[in-house]
């Protein structure tokens, strides 16, 4: 049985701006590490692969609990979940900036992770159930507007506070956010309705095994040139396990006779089904772009951390100038033509991207992509996730929220893995070769040599022609969306009205 409306004195939009705050810290954070990665790796004298493990720990333990996490929302109440999160995540970004070693850094990231997957999940699913059907999609374009800012400022910030106090103030710095964040959360979200729910405590541990396998595979497989990880244990077999594991979870899935962690019927809403598609794709892509734009700018170019991040304020300006607009058509226009328009810009603007990326091109020229990649951002994430939770029953937001977030963080680690192959397979073909008769291997320490500038951007060039590939399956997705209950409502109510 659905659960009831929220209470009507409830106020929707403080409430979604008291989560957004701690949304934006999550993504910032996963973005502002990779500044700091060189000064970590010298100030706590790391390897490369222990620091790979800074960001890869705290993914995993990000990804693998979603399911769960949103599951948690619907039977304890999604601010509970939400505050809990919210404080695991502030003490251990404390706890990160205390760290005096490499491996304790790794573990405290761990319970960063932990915390943000206890939060993700709850911003759809308060949005799912404070809203209204037919105004959520105004509520969602900040969602998702929030992630195009956030993209922009975590390397910017990262860069200021490496350069001004040191690595550990990229974590010191979400404390006071973590408190005002808890404190406009505690006294602006609502109490809302629980559901007594059976935790499916086999298809948790499925889910958490198939998923853990195969998130560690493809993201650690470049890191042991996709072979032998230890003994037996390849990164193919790990994989292949978690596939294994996965389709057994879907399988009990189904056969269980009693509460499921994964209700399959959400995935009979079509909507709910292609958008999860066309989420996976985005999380590909966006996550691909950044790493061949970043090296280009820093290698090529001799740009700062900084002034590469820089290169992105058109895609952030247009993101959030747009947001508004986009939230508001949203609500009355299918979201077919919405989402597919920004698919399309997306991947447009990655191969336009792919052309242009020369050693001497001008500035301008690539800012003009990047402006058309805020295009694609303003029409893509509002409609995607609005159109995902629109038809869910109230009772189920929260499984429908975790469903979709694990899709989206699945993606971009699918986009990590992939871009590293590529872009090594293409600095192999392009780079002359060194004196021993194989391919030089730059240093990214500061800028190239201006002999391989030429072979080392078209690499980067050609990587991008991944990402933007693999946009058009969501375009598909996107376009076979139809339109949602309560547009097909307006329109049943307009045609009786004619009558």
């Amino acid at each position: 049985m659905a659960t009831p409306q929220v209470r009507p004195d409830v106020r929707p939009w403080p409430a979604l701006w008291a989560l957004v705050l701690g949304f934006f810290m999550i993504l910032v954070d996963s973005t502002i590490v990779s500044v700091a990665t060189p000064a970590i790796l010298t100030d706590l004298d790391a390897d490369v692969s222990s620091v790979v493990w800074v960001t890869s720990a705290y993914l995993l333990a990000y990804a693998v609990p979603l399911l769960i996490t949103g599951r948690l929302g619907d039977r304890f109440g999604p601010k509970k979940l939400y505050l809990t999160g919210l404080t695991l995540f502030t003490l251990a970004s404390v706890w990160c900036g205390l760290t005096g070693t490499i491996e304790m850094l790794i573990v405290a990231r761990i319970f960063q992770g932990l915390g943000a997957s206890l939060m993700t999940p709850q911003t759809m699913a308060v949005i799912t159930r404070i809203f209204p059907a037919d105004q959520r999609g105004r509520a969602m374009s900040l969602w998702g507007a929030t992630a195009g800012v956030a993209t922009l400022v975590g390397p910017i910030l990262g860069g200021v506070l490496v350069d001004g106090l040191g690595w550990q103030w990229i974590f010191f710095i979400n404390a006071p956010v973590g408190v005002v964040g808890f404190v406009l959360a505690l006294r602006l979200v609502p109490d809302l309705p629980t559901n007594e729910h059976r935790f499916d405590l086999l298809g948790v541990a499925l889910s958490s095994i198939g998923l853990f396998c195969l998130v560690f595979g493809i993201q650690e497989g470049q890191k042991y040139d996709w072979g032998q990880i230890s003994g037996p244990i390849s990164v193919w077999s790990l994989i292949a396990a978690g596939l294994v594991v996965i389709g057994v979870f879907l399988f009990w899935q189904a056969k269980n006779k009693g509460e499921p962690l994964l209700p399959l019927s959400l995935f009979k809403d079509r909507n709910f089904s292609l958008a999860n598609t066309a989420i996976t794709t985005v999380g590909f892509a966006i996550t691909a772009m950044t790493f061949p734009l970043m090296l280009y700018a820093q290698s090529v170019r001799g740009l700062s951390p900084t002034r590469s991040a820089l290169l992105l304020v058109p895609m952030a300006v247009i993101s959030g100038a747009l947001a508004p607009f986009v939230g508001r058509l949203t609500d009355k226009a299918p979201p077919r033509f919405i989402a597919g328009f920004g698919l399309l810009c997306c991947s447009v603007s990655l191969f336009w991207l792919s052309q242009v990326m020369e050693p001497t091109v001008p500035i301008w020229q690539l800012l003009l992509p990047i402006a058309l990649l805020g295009v694609a951002n303003g029409f893509m994430w509002a409609p995607l996730g609005t159109t995902a939770t629109r038809n869910l029953p109230y009772h189920q937001a929260g499984a429908g929220a975790g469903v979709y977030n694990t899709t989206r963080q699945v993606g971009a680690v699918l986009g990590s893995a992939g871009i590293a192959v590529l872009m090594e397979s293409r600095l192999a073909a392009n780079l002359p070769a060194a004196p021993g008769g194989s391919s030089a291997e730059p240093s990214f320490a500061g800028k190239l040599p201006e002999a391989i500038h030429q072979g080392f951007s078209d690499s980067m060039a050609q990587s991008l022609i991944l990402p933007a590939s693999v946009l058009i399956i969501g375009l598909v997705a996107a376009l076979f969306f139809t339109r949602p209950a309560h547009l097909q409502a307006k329109a049943y109510s307009g045609s009786a009205k004619a009558d």
